[in-house]
């Protein structure tokens, strides 16, 4: 486990976890809203973090620069998948949840080059009139594979838009029965976004 200051012109401090052997991929990981608490420290980004190492997939955990209404944000994310890229050349994923996971759509739509696979939980489908991150799954590249996980009894966010375009783009949808917060089932969002990004970075890549 290692710091990282993500270059760029804010403040964004993150923590890399790498696998115990060889690293084959890196995954960005965006914490939800930050003026709610939200931070690298989300049990469900730890969590999902320590799937990946075991898969051999190192993870940036980072917390956003200060707060700049989500455009701010969303170039911190665009700043951490293009440290990812620059590391060690390898394939590169994004994983957000909730306020994250708007972000990693949003990001992976408009960065050069686009990550290599983006899974996101509970995204809301909007969190500004020019941060529509459903919109964004529409444009992003038909050859970005994407996955999507909401809760089945989730109130908190508008995922339904996201989910819907999912759909209509093939992409992998996973239904959980859980709210928003997903109590006792950060296991499950563990293997199943380990088990994407491990397929679509790693699997993929070697064929």
């Amino acid at each position: 486990m290692s710091d990282v200051l993500v270059p760029g012109s804010r403040d964004v401090r993150g923590t890399l976890e790498e696998p115990a052997g060889e690293t084959d991929a890196i995954v960005v990981a965006c914490p939800p809203h930050p003026q709610q608490g939200g931070s690298r420290s989300d049990p469900r980004l730890v969590a999902v973090s320590k799937a990946l190492c075991e898969a051999g997939i190192a993870c940036l955990r980072f917390d956003y620069g200060p707060w700049d209404d989500g455009d701010g944000e969303r170039a911190d994310v665009r700043n951490a998948v293009r440290w990812a890229r620059d590391e060690d050349d390898l394939p590169v994923g994004v994983f957000g949840y909730s306020f994250g996971a708007s972000l990693a759509l949003l990001a992976a739509a408009d960065v050069d080059p686009a990550p290599d696979a983006v899974a996101v939980l509970a995204p809301a489908a909007r969190l500004a009139d020019d941060l529509d991150a459903a919109a964004a799954l529409r444009s992003l590249s038909s050859e970005t594979p994407v996955r999507v996980l909401y809760g089945e009894r989730d109130t908190t966010v508008d995922w339904e838009p996201v989910v819907e375009r999912a759909r209509e783009r093939g992409d992998e949808v996973t239904a959980l029965p859980a709210d928003h917060f997903f109590l006792g089932k950060r296991e499950a969002i563990a293997e199943a976004a380990a088990g994407f990004f491990e397929g679509e970075l790693l699997e993929s890549g070697s064929q």
